[in-house]
């Protein structure tokens, strides 16, 4: 998208100008004309200037004062235009601008939002489709910022389980890397003093001090290249799916990840049928949301599963990914035609066991952590007191 400066002559003779975010000049002056705007210039294109990045936080309350104002009575652009002026974040104010233009100029406030997909996702669009052709906005606006937050309380346990032990192993590396880089190198030169001939470990420690000091660049390029091979591997689609697939079969973390990943399938899918999408393009917009390769061919197996007339249920079970119990209480949803609130039901039950699977890997990790640290650091320690000890064994 790009931003355009453009002057126009309003019915009763009033220039107005202003800039605004469109594709290409053309569609300018067709949402002008659209306003009954005589289009006097349209200055030359110019980069949108980035103003920020947008929250999880920042949809959450606008979408609940959207949703406040709309069942208070506010017509929709009077309401947009309210949360554009008081919107503290710059970004989502521009954003919010120029959904009101767009709906002034004719389009849905779903139409609008689908332009601007950085802040937007499909999930939330669909779901104001929805609720605008249902005559229910409101009501789904509500809906969308429940269902923001729990998702992103869901991330956010997901995402601490890892930051504890990831800054851990940093600060034990680099603790390491001082040792080996600073510290041993002094007893090799005490050493190198004395004459003695070194045990085996401490020759591997001070060799592995002298590699580290003299190809630490090829270590860094070493882990930069593998990272780099490793994005693009992820990047193709059978590297996706069988790193997603390890990751699911991974003890303890793979647990974390799988019940995170069914609570998540569930509450969008809940979510969507609740507010009136249809089964068909529920499924499809959560498999484009699940985050996992392996759980998203799964759930598109059981859209075609459906397009077939059959049931949601079958091709879950046949993934392996479901628990048995999700698989059923799927089921006994779609026999009673309950699915929607079924799925609800599932996804609260399993925001809790992530909770559990969450305190398991944790606790789990801590005890792992110390007998890596102190083997690693302990070992080190002892390599260097063993010539010293045969030192005092000489002097004796």
């Amino acid at each position: 998208m790009t931003v355009f400066t453009y002057t126009a002559r309003t019915q009763g003779g009033e220039l107005k100008s202003a800039s605004l975010e469109a594709a290409s000049r053309d569609e300018v002056i067709t949402m002008l004309r659209k306003q009954r705007l005589s289009v006097v210039k349209v200055d030359a294109e110019k980069p949108a200037k980035s103003l920020g990045s947008i929250g999880m936080r920042d949809i959450v309350v606008f979408t609940r004062q959207f949703s406040t104002m709309i069942n208070a009575g506010l017509p929709l652009v009077q309401a947009l235009d309210i949360l554009a002026k008081q919107s503290e974040n710059k970004a989502l104010a521009a954003v919010t601008k120029a959904v009101v233009f767009d709906v002034e100029s004719g389009l849905t406030v779903a139409d609008a939002l689908r332009k601007r997909p950085k802040a937007f996702n499909e999930l939330y669009v669909n779901m104001v489709a929805a609720g605008e052709a249902g005559g229910i906005l409101d009501t789904i606006l509500m809906r969308l910022a429940t269902f923001i937050e729990k998702t992103d309380a869901l991330v956010r346990k997901v995402k601490s389980a890892m930051i504890y032990p990831v800054t851990i192993m940093a600060v034990a590396g680099a603790a390491i890397a001082i040792l080996l880089i600073f510290v041993i190198p002094t007893f090799e030169k005490m050493f190198a003093g004395v004459g003695l001939a070194l045990p085996l470990p401490t020759r591997i420690v001070i060799g592995c001090s002298k590699f580290l000091q003299g190809y630490w660049w090829a270590l860094i390029a070493g882990g930069f290249g593998a990272s780099v091979l490793m994005n693009r591997y992820y990047a193709t689609d059978d590297g996706r799916l069988r790193i997603d697939g390890f990751l699911l079969r991974v003890p303890v973390l793979g647990d974390v990840l799988r019940k995170s990943a069914v609570s998540r399938f569930t509450r969008t899918l809940g979510t969507l049928i609740s507010s009136g999408v249809s089964i068909l393009d529920g499924l499809e917009i959560t498999a484009r949301t699940s985050g996992n390769r392996v759980i998203q061919n799964a759930i598109m197996a059981s859209r075609a599963s459906i397009a077939g007339g059959e049931t949601i249920a079958a091709p879950l079970q046949k993934s392996g990914v479901f628990p048995p119990m999700v698989i059923s209480m799927i089921s006994v949803g779609e026999q009673t035609g309950g699915l929607d609130e079924m799925l609800s039901k599932i996804a609260d039950f399993y925001d809790e066991e992530v909770d559990t699977a969450v305190g398991g890997l944790l606790s789990l990790l801590e005890p792992l952590m110390i007998v890596f640290l102190g083997v690693v650091v302990g070992g080190m320690v002892v390599a260097m007191y063993l010539p010293i000890f045969d030192m005092m064994e000489t002097v004796k």
